[in-house]
């Protein structure tokens, strides 16, 4: 008997706390919380109207994402710009994803470049920002960002070098909307043109070069 109650609230327990995640997600994504600002779950689980429980959850799996840091002794906050962490990240992705992006011009087929010359059209043709979600780039935009630079490394045909892509993203998904909100006059639209056309044209040097300025870029952004 106390097993069945168990089981039937258990599944609404878990969509209450998936919700609280979402928004908090959000909201760090979109800026509603600034570098550095505390993460107070007696606060955030008054305003969502929720238990502690819940809150507390949410914020573990942010700090899981790197959305989110725990103090000792002093809660969660949201992470710094100058966390050493973004740096460590860039390092990382300028190692790891030109190889890869040489790799896909070396592997990758007529169906590679197709998706390639998709995925580019798609981000080139979608708005940046939306006026509902603040002053980052809108989440319809940051998805096709994604799928484009991934869209470019999946010729690689190696699934645990992906999967390595993706973890990294994750990561460094909210400084990458740092970056583009403290440097605006970045051409990012160019950046990506000349990485689509290096790719299609099978020039790996460029290719890899191209993809190593723009991470750098990025993570140059944050210490302006």
């Amino acid at each position: 008997m106390t097993q069945t109650a168990h089981t039937s609230t258990s599944p609404g327990k878990r969509m209450l706390s998936e919700q609280v995640y979402a928004h908090l997600r959000n909201a760090i994504m979109r800026g509603d919380h600034a570098p550095g600002d505390a993460l107070k779950p007696q606060d955030l689980a008054r305003e969502q109207g929720v238990s502690l429980a819940v809150v507390r959850e949410a914020l573990v799996r942010l700090v899981g994402e790197g959305l989110a840091d725990r103090l000792h002794n002093r809660g969660f906050a949201v992470p710094a710009f100058s966390d050493r962490r973004w740096q460590e990240i860039a390092e990382a992705r300028r190692t790891i994803e030109p190889v890869m992006l040489r790799m896909s011009i070396e592997r990758g087929d007529v169906d590679w470049e197709a998706r390639v010359r998709a995925a580019h059209h798609r981000l080139a043709r979608t708005p940046a920002y939306a006026p509902e979600e603040g002053e980052f780039y809108s989440e319809a935009w940051s998805e096709v960002h994604r799928d484009f630079h991934r869209t470019l490394l999946e010729g690689c045909g190696n699934p645990v070098l992906l999967e390595t892509f993706d973890r990294m993203w994750t990561a460094s998904e909210l400084a990458r909307r740092w970056s583009a909100h403290r440097d605006p006059d970045r051409d990012g639209v160019d950046e990506h043109r000349r990485l689509e056309e290096a790719a299609l044209a099978r020039d790996a040097d460029t290719a890899a070069e191209v993809l190593a300025e723009h991470l750098t870029l990025t993570a140059a952004g944050l210490t302006l």
